[in-house]
């Protein structure tokens, strides 16, 4: 039986090889970036006004009275070039228009005194010194050409599309999706509405769609495997290894059961590397192997906890590592009730992750840690690990705390 972290370097050392491709900013979202994204051009683009008002030429204004000659109203996207500037002349500015020499400062709405009235104004008087700049969004301020704007193996996200578009990055380069195939197991599993008690919902498969749409991966769910499916479930690996498929997982029949024949059907397969059993619970039977041919499998277990756990601890883990993503670091937090279990295992433990009034974290555990309960994962927001060598924790202890879906590291990159 292999440890956690053993297992755990197996996976990261057989990570999956990924191509990339260009995709339209509309369809990058979370997508990874291939490569580093820089802004092509300054932005903003030039001088532009950041209140409605009047631009004036800083070094004609003194402190006394003087009258400015209106020659010019300029919206947001009006041209603001001017052929001749007679002196003492301003112009009207809404915000955002851009601004050209002589003109160099703005003095807001609020501040002008109007001749002969503000509804028929022809000048506009100044009465001080006004500084250089006032009220100006400089060129470049925001962005200068060169400037990152995505890091190479970050996700993009909205606010990216939005600097994307801003400065005209049309395509970025993007890692591909990878392609994960889903086998659902069981003579027990049932999609119907109505079901006798002798069975139960195939509820694995629902919620690994569901937490695999945040991912950048194409998830094709299969009919249900049934238990004396074996020749129909070694055709299926057939198939899948001669596609675009580069993940093959089932949920159940990998443990020890007289229908559990998945691992058997596996190892019939030429494989570079697997293992089979971790020292962990929930989750002990899992399976993983990589086929010659750069292709993966994980054998998750049946039960729902179980299911959610190696897919959480496993699965996406090899995703990160493929996908060039960095690796997801814990929040360490201080134990709020005592824990015990076998030494030689390590366990996810569902529990609820808060932070005290100093900004401490804390970690609670759970009742209801059995692999088919579902209740406590719901109202967990977050997975407790406790390593093996230790089987005791007291109050206060520091555990390290993952997020319970295991998406944290998509939010915070």
């Amino acid at each position: 039986m292999n440890s956690y972290k053993a297992a755990i370097n197996k996976l990261n050392n057989n990570p999956l090889k990924i191509g990339d491709e260009f995709v339209s900013i509309k369809d990058a979202l979370n997508r990874i970036s291939s490569k580093e994204v820089v802004a092509q051009s300054d932005y903003p683009a030039d001088d532009n006004t950041a209140f409605d008002g009047f631009a004036v030429n800083s070094k004609e204004t003194k402190n006394k009275a003087q009258k400015f000659k209106i020659i010019k109203t300029l919206a947001a996207g009006d041209n603001p070039y001017i052929k001749k500037v007679p002196k003492l002349s301003c112009i009207e500015v809404m915000t955002g228009a851009i601004i050209k020499k002589p003109f160099d400062t703005i003095i807001p709405i609020e501040d002008i005194e109007f001749v002969p009235n503000k509804k028929n104004a022809k000048y506009i008087i100044v009465s001080k010194k006004i500084k250089k700049s006032e009220f100006i969004r400089p060129k470049g301020s925001d962005y200068k050409k060169g400037n990152k704007i995505i890091k190479k193996g970050e996700l993009i996200n909205p606010a990216h599309i939005l600097s994307l578009k801003t400065l005209g990055i049309e395509k970025v380069l993007v890692k591909k999706k990878v392609n994960i195939v889903f086998y659902p197991s069981g003579n027990e599993l049932s999609d119907n509405k109505k079901i006798p008690s002798w069975k139960i919902r195939n509820s694995n498969t629902i919620y690994l769609n569901s937490l695999i749409k945040s991912l950048p991966v194409n998830f094709k769910v299969q009919k249900i495997i049934r238990d004396k499916d074996q020749k129909l479930f070694k055709n299926q690996i057939s198939k899948q290894l001669k596609s675009n498929t580069d993940i093959v997982i089932t949920s159940g029949a990998v443990s020890k059961g007289k229908f559990d024949f998945i691992p058997s059907v596996i190892n019939q397969f030429k494989l570079k590397n697997h293992f089979k059993n971790v020292a962990i619970r929930p989750g002990k039977p899992v399976m993983f192997a990589k086929f010659n041919n750069n292709k993966c499998f994980f054998g998750l277990p049946g039960n729902p906890i179980s299911s959610v756990a190696c897919f959480r601890f496993f699965v996406i883990p090899l995703l990160f590592k493929s996908l060039g993503l960095k690796i997801e670091k814990p929040i360490y937090a201080k134990l709020k009730n005592k824990f015990s279990k076998k030494k030689k295992f390590t366990r996810f433990i569902k529990g609820k992750l808060t932070f005290d009034k100093l900004g401490t974290a804390q970690f609670e555990v759970f009742k209801g840690q059995e692999s088919y309960k579902i209740e406590p994962f719901v109202k967990s927001n977050a997975w407790g690990v406790f390593k093996d060598g230790i089987s005791s924790f007291n109050k206060g202890n520091l555990i390290e705390c993952y997020s319970a879906s295991g998406l944290n590291e998509f939010l915070i990159n």
